[in-house]
């Protein structure tokens, strides 16, 4: 089983980008971040010609996230993150396929800083953090994947230290991450290459992918009934080189026997 994360970064204005990547690369299941498009705007009918079947939380002009399945529909269990019912913001579905629960999320940028931005990137974070308890403790197979919008370490950005006062890279969002991942989570990509340079997002200034200037801030966290059936691995690069690609590229790994 392949399984993607991409922050397509407008689903309908790139539209021909993820067809083009979906026919080529045939993923079983994708999650996908930063929609910004209504509900009603999600477009099913093309996912479904490209045959996907999609769940989706959307919401008008930014945010938004889907998993799209190509073998029947994802079943839904959550659609937004517990912990606070005043939170609008669209950044959290969960759903099962097969035995295998696959959480999307989308955690907030949090730039700038300090501000309000950041104090609600920290307090969802908390909230993640949370219900990846309560996901791992079931003892069941669990990915959380998508846009952490974290930078776990130096050796996941180029030139750490132009970022030292960044949402992304602030000592709070660090330590989050590696809590996380002290409750039993597996970095896939990590795990699968421990010294590799790894980057899953170019800006759009200043040349970044042409000159690999990037940052590795999309995440599988797998859980340990998962962990022995991780097969490989990887980022298509190209994809960013694309007209009008998004600013993050796909990421997946692949799962064996599962």
């Amino acid at each position: 089983m392949k399984i993607a994360t991409y922050n397509v970064n407008g689903v309908n204005g790139r539209l021909p980008v993820l067809l083009k990547w979906l026919s080529e690369e045939k993923p079983d299941v994708v999650c996908l971040q930063e929609l910004k498009a209504p509900q009603e705007k999600f477009p099913e009918a093309e996912m479904l010609e490209a045959g996907y079947h999609a769940v989706w939380v959307g919401q008008k002009s930014w945010n938004g996230v889907a998993i799209l399945t190509k073998n029947g529909k994802a079943t839904v269990v959550r659609t937004a993150l517990p912990g606070d019912e005043t939170d609008e913001q669209s950044r959290y579905l969960e759903v099962k396929v097969n035995d295998l629960t696959i959480v999307c999320v989308y955690v907030p940028n949090g730039n700038p800083t300090p501000g309000e931005k950041y104090d609600y990137k920290l307090k969802w974070l908390e909230r993640l953090d949370a219900q990846a308890e309560l996901l791992i403790s079931a003892g069941k197979p669990v990915i959380i994947t998508g846009d952490f919008n974290i930078i776990p370490t130096e050796s996941d950005v180029y030139k750490p230290e132009k970022y030292k006062n960044d949402a992304l890279f602030l000592p709070e969002v660090r330590t989050a991450f590696k809590n996380l991942i002290a409750q039993g989570w597996t970095d896939g990509l990590r795990h699968l290459y421990p010294e590799k340079t790894i980057y899953t997002f170019y800006d759009y200034f200043r040349k970044a992918y042409e000159r690999n200037a990037g940052m590795r801030i999309d995440h599988f966290l797998i859980s340990p009934d998962i962990l022995p059936h991780l097969k490989n691995g990887g980022v298509d690069n190209e994809v960013r080189g694309w007209e009008k690609s998004s600013d993050h590229v796909p990421t997946w790994i692949e799962l064996e026997n599962i």
